[in-house]
């Protein structure tokens, strides 16, 4: 199952963000909220992002959107933490 959502989850960033290096507030955004209505873990999704952070430009800042995306869609609503 998970790769499965693996395939998804890349589709749909194909989709949204098209590559990392235009990966964007905006475009993040819409990611997360393709992988939740597609049923894929909106944190499995950005921590598979966070892997290829020195490819997105403005890395810090799509961080923080995600960050807060995820607290108001996700049922904890806490802060979350990515490891590498």
């Amino acid at each position: 199952m998970v790769e499965e959502n693996e395939i998804k989850m890349k589709k749909i960033f194909l989709n949204t963000c098209g590559s990392f290096e235009n990966c964007t507030e905006s475009s993040i955004q819409s990611f997360l909220q393709q992988c939740e209505e597609n049923g894929i873990d909106s944190q499995f999704c950005m921590s598979w992002v966070e892997q290829h952070k020195s490819e997105i430009p403005e890395w810090e800042t799509v961080s923080q959107v995600s960050l807060e995306w995820m607290n108001q869609h996700t049922s904890t609503g806490s802060p979350i933490s990515f490891s590498e």
